[in-house]
């Protein structure tokens, strides 16, 4: 999804358009009037001049991007944030998972005298522990990802 703080991508998405529609055997006769401050038309219609395009035209086209999709509104959860959610709930517990596999490990290794499965025990604790080790470093991995392509 594409930011309005980015509109590098977009840029030429505004320019594939025609410049001037085909005529409709229908007009459009429907009307959405806004308001703008001084400093937000100045804004619109400064963007509007550097792609050379109409400040109507980008308006449109923009609104028009974010009713199909295609762009998102500062601030506006998206699914990219659900999913980062995700990852790190993720995170978090399977880093439980490790921390109680420690807990029973010092357990373990805190008798005076093992008992004959411990050594067994321990070594399943310690693979457990690599492989949650793993699995923390890959989530976060992709969480980081996404923030980034979030980011762009």
């Amino acid at each position: 999804m594409r930011s309005l703080t980015n509109p590098g991508r977009f840029t030429a998405a505004l320019h594939r358009v025609a410049r001037r529609r085909q005529r409709e055997s229908v007009q459009r006769k429907e009307r959405v009037d806004v308001r703008y401050s001084v400093d937000e038309k100045a804004d619109i219609l400064a963007e509007a001049r550097s792609l050379n395009i109409a400040a109507a035209h980008y308006v449109g086209a923009v609104v028009m991007a974010h009713v199909h999709g295609d762009l998102g509104l500062p601030g506006q959860r998206t699914e990219l944030d659900d999913y980062i959610d995700e990852l790190t709930a993720l995170r978090r517990e399977v880093a439980m998972i490790g921390h109680n596999v420690n807990q029973i490990a010092k357990k373990v290794n805190s008798g005076g005298h093992p008992h004959p499965g411990d050594t067994a025990v321990l070594a399943q604790a310690e693979q457990t522990v690599s492989a949650v080790g793993a699995a923390v470093r890959h989530i976060a991995s992709a969480a980081n990802q996404a923030v980034t392509v979030k980011a762009a």
